[in-house]
């Protein structure tokens, strides 16, 4: 919003001093947000008549958890202790100067330099808002691309978009390390085509270099718990460990590291313990970036195909064609469907624009329906919406888009 009043606001006509920026009080209002929804599912607790047991768990034994000096019998246990950052070797993480994710969202002030390490989701979500608070952004990645695994062309745009905004990048450098200073602290990589050293200074630096399972202290080594050269709990398909009556989902296991996934393993494992069937789609689980512009992602990439031999057609339509984008200068972006090349069934979509984080569940929902591209093109769609942009890449995967 802020980014609305200070580039868009004028050109539609609304007129005034543009806002400043109360750094206390948006914190505040972030805090009271957070609090809002972890209130709801303490509400949820007592609505549903579960008992929180507040403290730090751990397993001693099969069937057992032991809280503080309490230990509890149970016929099954459910491992969700998510995740925690990241680092790399040479940098220190202290949560004021150098931070991961947490500190980054409690920060004393808004630095007026910001150095982010890895151009990942979070890397850029938090580098992005930074930027519109007026920071000067710089993101160092180690491989040549930002955004690892997405398609590669909305890669492209989307880095070409954070540009545009301010954002700057190095591609292809191995951070070697961060030293503190005075002011702030040091990053100094090494560019991998021809090992040459650079370094930066900067107010604060964000090591957003991904995340990995948060497992310390359970005592799952001492108890014989099968594990993963990564760090994750290796579970049956029915996300039973090789501990009978111990479960584990979420960022503890295998997968992408989202709580919508977690969510809806945790349905799916509570389904299991009573005795029903409890099944996760993992080839339809959507991933959203959220910058301005969002990203939206679900099923294949156009690479994953080629890489698998599979035919298939892609539509593409782009947002600058769509009337509801364009009149809130949102017209950079596109959606792209790709679609079996025989039989029309939609294999994956990838959007970036406006609301894409919402617009890529209509095609979730098509996928679980086994839909093809023809049945989201003759689906009425209101006008003026974004979500017409998908229509239109629809009808591209046959003979054309409408309005293009």
């Amino acid at each position: 919003l802020l980014h609305e009043a200070h580039e868009n606001f004028e050109k539609m006509g609304l007129m005034g001093a543009t806002p400043s920026v109360d750094w206390a009080r948006m914190l505040g209002y972030k805090d009271d947000v957070i609090g809002q929804n972890t209130k709801g599912i303490e509400f949820l607790f007592k609505k549903n008549k579960i008992t929180w047991l507040k403290g730090w768990g751990s397993i001693p034994a099969a069937g057992q958890v032991k809280v503080g000096d309490e230990v509890h019998s149970a016929k099954n246990i459910v491992i969700a202790t998510g995740s925690e950052a990241s680092s790399l070797p040479g940098v220190t993480v202290d949560e004021k100067t150098i931070v991961t994710s947490t500190g980054a969202l409690t920060l004393a002030a808004i630095p007026k330099t910001l150095v982010v390490i890895g151009a990942g989701v979070i890397g850029l979500e938090m580098g992005s808002v930074y930027a519109r608070l007026g920071t000067q952004v710089t993101v160092v990645e180690y491989l040549d691309a930002i955004t690892p695994g997405m398609d590669a062309e909305v890669a492209k745009t989307f880095q070409r978009i954070l540009v545009k905004q301010g954002l700057k990048f190095v591609l292809g450098a191995a951070v070697q390390g961060t030293k503190l200073t005075e002011t702030g602290a040091t990053v100094t990589w090494k560019l991998r085509k021809n090992a040459s050293e650079a370094s930066l200074d900067a107010d604060v630096v964000l090591v957003a270099t991904g995340r990995k399972p948060f497992t310390s202290g359970l005592g799952l080594e001492a108890l014989g718990v099968e594990m993963l050269p990564r760090g994750q709990i290796k579970t049956d398909e029915h996300f039973q460990t090789n501990i009978k009556g111990l479960y584990a989902i979420g960022d503890a296991i295998v997968g992408p590291m989202l709580a919508h996934k977690a969510e809806d393993e945790g349905v799916a494992v509570a389904e299991i313990l009573a005795g029903k069937y409890g099944h996760v789609n993992y080839g339809v689980i959507p991933g959203v970036i959220y910058t301005t512009p969002e990203v939206g992602t679900v099923g294949k990439t156009e690479e994953q195909l080629k890489d698998a031999g599979i035919a298939y057609k892609a539509g593409k339509f782009p947002f600058m064609g769509n009337a509801r984008a364009k009149a809130v200068f949102q017209g950079e972006g596109f959606v792209k469907i790709l679609t079996d090349a025989a039989t029309d069934r939609i294999l994956g979509a990838h959007i970036i624009g406006p609301m894409a984080g919402d617009l890529i569940h209509e095609i979730c929902v098509a996928m679980e329906f086994g839909a093809s591209a023809q049945d989201l093109a003759l689906t009425c769609h209101a006008h003026p919406t974004f979500s017409e942009a998908v229509r239109e890449a629809a009808l591209a995967c046959g003979d054309g888009p409408i309005h293009a």
